[in-house]
């Protein structure tokens, strides 16, 4: 089962795509494999304390995106292929740099600079 122990909402961004994000990274990092069972969406929203329709529409989206596999009555199950790990992995990278290098260029540093603060970040442990 896919657990959301270490799920924390944030303000500013919709609860449902918090909810994607956080299975998408799961899925991309490892913590989350194929066949992993997801909580119900009345179980979910109840752990999360947010409206049935909130994990209703993050469980929806995830299945038209093709990671996820629901049937009506049945549990909801990850699916992940190799393909599909690829994608979400650049997918979340691209998005990530993006944002990054904005940042960076609004605080109008160099190249240089940026990668030089990456370096930094980098050694660190959690």
């Amino acid at each position: 089962m896919v657990s959301f122990d270490s799920f924390t909402l944030c303000g500013g961004v919709p609860i449902y795509q918090q909810i994607l994000l956080y299975l998408k990274r799961g899925a991309v990092s490892g913590a989350i494999a194929d066949g992993d069972e997801l909580p119900s969406r009345r179980v979910l929203s109840a752990l999360l304390g947010v409206n049935p329709n909130t994990v209703q529409k993050a469980y929806r989206l995830l299945e038209e995106e093709g990671l996820i596999v629901s049937h009506t009555g049945s549990k909801s199950l990850m699916s992940l292929t190799a393909e599909t790990l690829s994608r979400l992995r650049a997918e979340l990278l691209a998005a990530d740099t993006k944002e990054a290098v904005r940042a960076f260029r609004q605080m109008g540093l160099t190249k240089e600079e940026a990668v030089e603060w990456i370096e930094r970040f980098w050694e660190e442990e959690d």
